[in-house]
């Protein structure tokens, strides 16, 4: 692919994300409706993952400081154009993982929301129904710092949300102290991935776990439940539900 080729690739990929995830008033208020469960005015939240940052527009819209975490150069750029004037939000241009130093970003140009640290990851959506025609066409070698030097510098967050396609359990892998509530992405061409992800956040304090499925922005499973409860709940989805959200809270929100 010549250089050309790629700016072209990667700048229609980023504009059918904007697209995607900006446009729509009814999603922006289920997702705020979801988000304001978990954070308000002055709480600090930890966006990892941030992709073109619609999800920052939101907990922005709900008075919450953000740090912004997302690796790919090319919407780190996005990212700095949209939020780099806001004081409340602080750019972090990283991957989180396990443990700090550096890793291999396999960028999906055409879908950057799907980039990925994580070649099992690549591996489980290769001939899976629903992932038709995905390339991981560019690799970049990234920053990779964790979730409690994160901590270290920005202070104790009200809520975490993780999406990092396939490395989120690495992700929760770096961070040792729990924090009032987080989610995390699963999917199940890699059910695997979410129960280590689960069982890790379990292990960090009494956490109770719920879902939303897709871009639903709606808690899905039947009420608040344990650890493994939650696994059994994924494990029961049909291959077809594709992905979704983990939830877990020291202590629920009510509704």
């Amino acid at each position: 692919m010549t250089g050309l080729h790629h700016l072209l690739r990667s700048a229609r990929g980023i504009g059918r994300s904007l697209v995607i995830y900006y446009r729509g008033r009814d999603r922006r208020r289920a997702m705020d409706r979801l988000h304001a469960r978990f954070a308000g005015p002055g709480d600090l939240v930890f966006d990892v993952g941030s992709h073109v940052g619609d999800r920052i527009a939101s907990f922005r819209r709900l008075g919450c400081r953000v740090v912004a975490v997302e690796p790919q150069p090319a919407l780190v750029r996005v990212l700095r154009l949209l939020y780099g004037r806001d004081p409340q939000v602080a750019l972090e241009p990283v991957a989180v993982g396990a443990a700090p130093g550096r890793v291999t970003l396999r960028v999906n140009s055409a879908n950057p929301t799907v980039s990925t640290a994580s070649d099992a990851f690549i591996r489980a959506a290769g001939g899976a129904a629903g992932w038709e025609g995905q390339s991981w066409d560019r690799a970049v070698e990234v920053p990779l710092a964790t979730l409690d030097a994160l901590i270290a510098r920005h202070g104790r967050p009200a809520f975490i949300k993780i999406d990092v396609e396939g490395f989120e359990a690495d992700a929760l892998a770096g961070l040792s102290q729990p924090v009032a509530a987080l989610s995390f992405e699963f999917t199940t061409i890699q059910r695997d991935v979410a129960y280590a992800a689960i069982e890790r956040v379990a292990a960090l304090g009494p956490y109770r776990f719920s879902a939303a499925l897709g871009e639903t922005q709606q808690l899905a499973a039947d009420g608040w439940r344990d650890g493994p409860a939650m696994a059994a709940w994924i494990a029961a989805l049909p291959q077809s539900a594709n992905s979704g959200d983990v939830y877990a809270a020291l202590e629920p929100p009510a509704g």
